[in-house]
């Protein structure tokens, strides 16, 4: 399949244009030649100097990321930046990015994926972000205690292996979680938004300082299940489509521990 065709089809399958005015990530190819032939693709959560050497190594002709390497445009190829484009040209591997559109993708993305892997039906978009939205709300078929929930987030891939509870937990809701919103990654900002809603809990990767008091002050219990064991969803999910697409694919596994 040539580059620009399979670009192409992920573009329109992930509505990439669409999140353009509210993601600094340049979705979409970052590098490679639109007339470039490719057979065999790589899938990984960071475009960094392992998951690259590592797409080489499977003999990779594009890798597919959820984290890029062009962040509101590249001003300077030096250091860190130079070296993962100098690998990229080194080993023939062109490089295409889904931030934001991969996050909130309702059946490929990373939120979708978690809320299949606690149980939620009933999802609606969540997560508003101008015009788009990059998470999930829904309900569990049946309430769920907090412990069972930080269990589920524990058995994510990437969560740190020498972690007895790598979840942590701000529990500040009810005993029994029924109605549950997800923005992966960096999504305690969307708090607010959860408990306007009427959420039971707000899953995401990360937290900030403010969110112990905005979850105490809002009856909610927000579970940190780590940036990296977030957001491998997405990726897999394009792992299986470039798959019936007719590519061949690897998945590059290179957990951060964050």
């Amino acid at each position: 399949m040539q580059l620009s065709e399979y670009a192409g089809r992920l573009d329109d399958r992930l509505d990439t244009a669409a999140y353009a005015d509210v993601d600094a990530s340049a979705n979409g190819l970052q590098v490679g030649p639109d007339d470039a032939e490719i057979e065999r693709v790589a899938f990984a959560v960071d475009a960094a100097a392992a998951t690259i050497e590592a797409a080489a190594e499977a003999d990779a002709d594009a890798l597919v990321v959820h984290h890029g390497i062009s962040w509101g445009g590249i001003d300077r190829v030096t250091g860190a930046t130079y070296d993962r484009i100098a690998a990229l040209a080194e080993h023939d591997i062109a490089l295409y990015v889904s931030h934001l559109p991969l996050d909130g993708h309702a059946d490929l993305g990373n939120a979708a994926g978690v809320a299949e892997a606690i149980g939620l039906g009933d999802r609606e978009p969540f997560g508003t972000l101008g015009p788009v939205t990059i998470g999930t709300i829904g309900e569990t078929a049946t309430p769920r205690s907090t412990t069972a929930l930080r269990e589920t987030l524990d058995a994510f891939e990437g969560q740190p292996d020498d972690a007895d509870a790598p979840t942590r937990v701000v529990d500040f809701g009810p005993d029994e979680i029924e109605r549950v919103a997800i923005v992966t990654g960096s999504g305690a900002d969307w708090l607010d938004e959860a408990a306007e809603r009427g959420a039971d809990a707000l899953v995401t990767g990360e937290g900030k300082g403010k969110v112990y008091h905005e979850a105490r002050e809002a009856g909610i219990t927000v579970f940190l299940g780590g940036h990296y064991a977030t957001e491998t969803f997405g990726v897999r999910s394009l792992q299986s489509l470039s798959e019936e697409w007719g590519l061949e694919t690897v998945y590059v596994s290179h957990p951060t521990g964050l």
